[in-house]
This record gives structure tokens, C-alpha cells and sequence, in this order.
């Protein structure tokens, strides 16, 4: 993997850490506040580690195929939990990664998946013949 597949990869592992983080802390400190928004921000975090993962090993076996479904889950996430927040506020009590479209990560949430599916779509594996 090189150029604009790296950097898609190091700004999934940055949304990995980062969604991880903040989940872990939302969790351990407030999650009784609530516990939707933050349980979001804990499915996001592993949605991004799965999709990092995925794109690294994207040429393997079966992997390529775990990428296109933890980015089009992502993708799905943020456009529900997004409109969500923005038209029944009282869901969010707190917000999460994807709420008001990533808006808290500057809409790196919104946008990530698009670029990650574009490059699934144009850096397909080579088929293994036997």
C-alpha cells in the first residue's frame, strides 16, 4: 500500500484512537448521562479499528470484503446517527463520534468513509488463479 491508500489508513488508525479514547472516557466517567451517545462512540471506535485493520490487509483473502463492509457500515452509521442528533436531539443527550454528521472531528467522520470506498473500488485485490 503506498500513497493515498497510506494516508487513508493513518487517518483511520487517528479516527480508531481518537473514537477509541473518547468512548473509553464517556464510558468509564459518565455513561449513565447517556448511555446512546456514548455506546455510539464505543460502535464507532470499533467500526474504524475493523476498518483499519481490513485496509491494511485489504489484499488478503477476504479481507478486502471485511473493508467494504465495516466502511459501508461506517458510512451508514454516520448518515443515521447524524441526521438523528439533528432532528431528535433528545436521542443525544451527549453527543458521539457520528452525531451532527462528525461535526466534533470537523466531518472527517462524513466524509472518511466516502474516500474509503472510492479506494476499495479503484485498488481491488488481484484474482489468485489456481
Amino acid at each position: 500500500m503506498t500513497g493515498i491508500g497510506r494516508v487513508l489508513v493513518i487517518v483511520y488508525a487517528v479516527m480508531a484512537l481518537a473514537a477509541t479514547g473518547r468512548s473509553f472516557v464517556q464510558i468509564v466517567r459518565r455513561f449513565e448521562e447517556a448511555p446512546l451517545a456514548y455506546t455510539l462512540s464505543a460502535v464507532a471506535a470499533v467500526v474504524y479499528i475493523l476498518a483499519t485493520l481490513a485496509l491494511v490487509l485489504a489484499g488478503r483473502r477476504g479481507w478486502y470484503a471485511v473493508a467494504w463492509t465495516a466502511i459501508v457500515f461506517e458510512l451508514t452509521g454516520v448518515l443515521v446517527v447524524g441526521t438523528l442528533s439533528l432532528t431528535m436531539p433528545q436521542l443525544f443527550a451527549h453527543d458521539s463520534v457520528w452525531s451532527a454528521f462528525g461535526m466534533g472531528y470537523l466531518f472527517v467522520p462524513l466524509v472518511l468513509p466516502v474516500f474509503g470506498l472510492w479506494w476499495l473500488r479503484t485498488h481491488r485485490p488481484a484474482e489468485v488463479t489456481a
